[in-house]
């Protein structure tokens, strides 16, 4: 969808032209991660590449979860594009960490997993953590913080 944008024309005075500004690639998308820093960041990049126009940002895994929740609960009443169609996951947070939010997700209705992917981005370096996180059906890819706009374009 393209919104319209108006800016003076190059002659001012015969009026306005219309631009049309990119269409955002998904309507939303979801950022978990304990780092309000990298949070920030992140979703400056998303938007400012237009990758997603609604990003939901959670510092905990609870937090997110309880969001799910709501969601699926309402499921048949929620718009399709309110439901993030990725989720970018940190794996070292305190209390619930990356693996235990995959844990719950898969508790979820199938109807509401399967609209969602889930990419792992992290500062781990464990290869245990990549081979853990193959285990997980939703998981398509596994990135290392920090995100940039070309790993960004091959989601």
């Amino acid at each position: 969808m393209l919104k319209n944008i108006y800016k003076p024309s190059f002659f001012g005075i015969f009026g306005y032209m219309k631009i049309k500004s990119p269409a955002y690639k998904h309507k939303s998308i979801m950022l978990i991660d304990d780092n309000e820093i990298d949070n920030f960041i992140n979703e400056k990049l998303i938007k400012s590449y237009y990758f997603a126009e609604n990003v939901y940002v959670h510092t905990s895994s609870k937090s997110a979860l309880e969001f799910l929740k709501n969601i699926e609960v309402t499921l048949k009443e929620v718009p399709s594009d309110l439901i993030p169609s990725h989720i970018l996951l940190d794996i070292n947070m305190p209390i619930l960490d990356g693996f235990h939010f995959l844990e719950e997700f898969e508790k979820f209705n199938p109807e509401l997993k399967n609209k969602i992917k889930i990419i792992m981005l992290t500062t781990s370096l464990n290869p245990l953590d990549m081979e853990r996180s193959k285990n997980y059906k939703h998981v398509i890819k596994f990135l290392h913080k920090p995100l940039t706009d070309t790993e960004l374009s091959g989601l």
